[in-house]
């Protein structure tokens, strides 16, 4: 991988720069990769166990959240269109300490996310090419994302429309077999992905009726829709980031929602529960293959086929736009010295944090020990907290800060906010306790470092400036 890659030290100036690329259509072809449209299969056995088979209804609450939570990073984005998401918003709000927690909560999601990309890719593939080790499916993601990083956002762009492309032929083919196949499958209760309980009580599986089961659901949902939170990452990447990034962060959040819906709800009536044996560890491997069923059902050894071609290009692209962000997370925490300040260097060459970048692909190799389940629950854990942090945000800046009190403005950024923050909260407290206890163990140690460098708070850390962008 070395010799892949520039050294970041000798290519490093620093009057290098972030370069503004992208328009509102590469924005938002950025979220929607970010957030994969197929990525509704990669949690569909898992959530749909942990629902009762109400996926489609847990989407629905995760969505209703979500669209709160947008508008207030959407809301911020047009007065700290800066790098660093939740932890430029929370900085220039409340002040470095808690954004450094804001920003520490964040890089928890943000560093699973490409090792979750990487593990499925490696799932699949493997799949179809059994005899290879998952071990080197992720190795070689791992080593091809990096080189695409480094070489720059421009080459990531490109790329996207061609994987949105593959993914939008797929999810046309995917629904014209699915209803060939519902249309000769005798009566179909349309109802049944909102109910629950379809066949589980026969198949000797716990139906999870009531709202606990269908809450957990969709905190789960929450790493679903964080494409429009790496759109804020974009902001000193955007040509005019005051106005593409909140109409991208809202278009990739409305559309991929209702995508998702839509997806889980088709997928859900083809194959409403497991076809085998019934625990949630079954060997039957449904919590993390049941896509590969709902594929065979509908369209054969051909779709199953297809959707794993797909899927993997979906995931691809999905860890090229994930270690982009999180690199430019790390870059903007360095830049300021909330961490080392070698982060904040550019490579003079390419203008990408290099070795943000390294950093991220050398994490990314715990992708070969960890399973499915517990990484997506900590990136919701994550994203969850700093979600809540970006609507409080909101209601500091604009009512306390600027004092706006005016009918208008209690409601979109008191009511609005607040909505987001409750809704995240309800969800966040709805997660496993495994991941409560992980994620709240990297929040103290992120509290510990943040000691560290202000000695005990009796220093100011280092704030956001804007002018250093």
């Amino acid at each position: 991988m070395t010799a892949a890659v520039p050294d970041p030290t000798a290519r490093t100036s620093t009057s290098a720069r972030l370069r503004r690329v992208l328009g509102l259509p590469g924005l938002v072809l950025f979220g929607l990769v970010y957030l994969v449209p197929l990525t509704v299969f990669t949690t569909y056995g898992l959530v749909s166990l942990q629902t009762g088979g109400r996926l489609p209804m847990a989407y629905c609450l995760t969505l209703a959240a979500m669209l709160f939570t947008a508008w207030s990073y959407a809301v911020m984005g047009k007065v700290f269109p800066a790098a660093g998401s939740a932890f430029s918003f929370a900085s220039n709000t409340f002040g470095a300490s808690i954004g450094f927690l804001a920003g520490w909560a964040l890089l928890l999601d943000y560093l699973f996310l490409p090792m979750i990309n990487y593990l499925v890719i490696a799932i699949y593939l493997n799949t179809e090419f059994p005899t290879v080790p998952l071990w080197v499916f992720i190795l070689g993601c791992i080593v091809l994302v990096s080189v695409l990083n480094v070489v720059g956002i421009k080459s990531i762009a490109r790329a996207n429309f061609v994987v949105i492309a593959a993914q939008a032929v797929f999810i046309v083919v995917f629904f014209a077999l699915s209803f060939r196949h519902l249309a000769g499958a005798g009566p179909v209760d349309l109802w049944a992905p909102f109910t629950g309980g379809h066949g589980y009580a026969a198949a000797g599986i716990d139906p999870a009726i009531g709202l606990a089961p269908l809450l957990a659901g969709a905190a789960v949902l929450c790493l679903s829709f964080l494409g429009f939170d790496a759109v804020s990452t974009m902001a000193e990447e955007a040509s005019d980031p005051t106005r593409d990034i909140p109409r991208a962060v809202m278009f990739v959040t409305l559309g991929g929602g209702l995508l998702f819906v839509i997806l889980a709800y088709v997928a859900n009536l083809v194959l409403p529960r497991p076809t085998c044996l019934p625990a949630l560890d079954s060997a039957c491997g449904f919590a993390d293959n049941a896509s590969v069923d709902v594929m065979a059902r509908a369209g054969g050894h051909f779709l199953s086929a297809f959707f794993v071609a797909a899927y993997c290009a979906g995931a691809f692209g999905s860890a090229f736009t994930s270690q982009a962000s999180v690199s430019r997370i790390l870059y903007t925490m360095g830049r300021v010295g909330m961490l080392p300040h070698l982060f904040g260097a550019l490579s003079a060459r390419y203008g990408t944090p290099v070795l943000a970048i390294l950093v991220v692909s050398a994490l990314s190799l715990l992708a070969i020990w960890i399973d499915l389940g517990t990484l997506a629950s900590m990136i919701s854990f994550g994203a969850l907290v700093a979600f809540s942090a970006v609507n409080l945000s909101v209601i500091k800046h604009y009512l306390i800060d600027q004092r706006q009190r005016t009918g208008r403005a209690l409601l979109l950024y008191g009511m609005l906010p607040a909505c987001g923050c409750a809704l995240t909260a309800w969800l966040w407290t709805s997660l496993q306790a495994q991941s409560m206890i992980v994620g709240l163990a990297w929040l103290a140690t992120g509290a510990a470092y943040l000691l560290i460098i202000t000695r005990g708070l009796r220093r100011t850390p280092p704030a956001m400036e804007l002018g250093d962008t």
